[in-house]
């Protein structure tokens, strides 16, 4: 982004911090290079390996090599998409902390805020550059970061090592999610910067803040859209639905009471005897099929726009209060 097209206080943030705009976006090339890059080699030894005649199923004299090459390179990808998952769930805090910290925080804590605010910008107008030039480059940034991880998320499911989109580091790198918890926490930072104006005491608490944002929406996303439930006898042959992520399961009585799919686990008697007892006579098993994937994503998504929106403006009575 050039200086030269903006203006005031919004130019004054750029500058500021343009060494860690430069290498963020550096940093993003080089993921955005990697990911690629790996997807091209894995898909050149997978056409190396068709044209070869072997078959990893049937592996045949002289194709050792071949196949463990073959299957080496295909994990490394599968590992590769997991590290950039797992570093795309924690880019929030990052996010966060620089908010909390070096842009706001330092400033309150050293006094240079008083420079901006002798000048033409008002308080309230100083709280609003620092947030939209980030807001602005987050939303960009994550979202391109987050389209990246889902091309190459699908182009992996061709391999023999797959991830599932309910797990973790795949459900947080993909959609409108990682674009929600990043902008949450940059409205979290600045608010928990405002309050402590002491930049690594911010820093910390915006981490805590976030681990603990992560925990709760990890412990109620499964109740964030209706499951489907499935019902079946013990012994039918009944197949988990292909790529659905697994919500709870247990044992139903004839009177349609739930029961844990432990109950008989330790019962001195037999399985069966204890399932009469109980008057059990279906299993049950609830699941979000792979079709939930977006309105779990859009439901989790507003919930933490509505978090940021909240954390804004505390952010903005914050400064009224202290600073008029």
């Amino acid at each position: 982004m050039s200086t030269l097209s903006l203006r005031g206080p919004a130019r004054v943030v750029v500058r500021q911090h343009r060494r860690t705009l430069w290498t963020v976006g550096a940093l993003a090339l080089a993921g955005f290079a990697t990911v690629v890059g790996a997807y091209l080699w894995t898909a050149s030894v997978s056409d190396t390996f068709a044209d070869s005649g072997c078959s990893v199923e049937n592996t045949v004299w002289g194709c050792g090599d071949s196949v463990r090459h073959f299957l080496d390179t295909e994990f490394l990808f599968y590992r590769l998409l997991t590290y950039v998952g797992l570093v795309m769930m924690l880019l929030p805090a990052f996010i966060g902390m620089f908010v909390a910290g070096p842009m706001i925080g330092r400033e309150l804590e050293s006094g240079t805020y008083k420079l901006s605010w002798t000048q033409s910008a008002s308080p309230a107008r100083w709280l609003s550059t620092k947030l939209a030039v980030p807001a602005v480059l987050t939303l960009a940034g994550v979202s391109v970061m987050s389209a990246v991880y889902a091309w190459a998320w699908t182009q992996g499911n061709d391999t023999h090592y797959t991830l599932d989109w309910y797990d973790r580091e795949v459900y947080g790198a993909m959609g409108t999610v990682p674009v929600g918890y990043a902008l949450c926490m940059l409205a979290f930072g600045a608010l928990v910067g405002l309050v402590l104006q002491r930049t690594v005491n911010a820093m910390i608490v915006t981490v805590i803040g976030y681990s603990m944002l992560v925990m709760a929406l990890n412990t109620v996303r499964n109740d964030l859209w209706q499951v489907r439930t499935d019902t079946f006898t013990a012994g039918s042959g009944y197949r988990f639905p292909h790529g659905a992520a697994d919500a709870g399961q247990g044992w139903l009585t004839s009177g349609g009471t739930r029961l844990p799919a432990d109950v008989c686990l330790n019962s001195a008697a037999d399985l069966t005897d204890c399932l009469a007892d109980k008057g059990i006579t279906l299993r049950y098993l609830d699941y979000h099929p792979a079709s939930h994937f977006w309105p779990l994503q859009l439901v989790e998504t507003s919930i933490l726009l509505v978090l940021a929106a909240a954390a804004v403006a505390l952010a903005f009575r914050v400064l009224r209060r202290r600073h008029g």
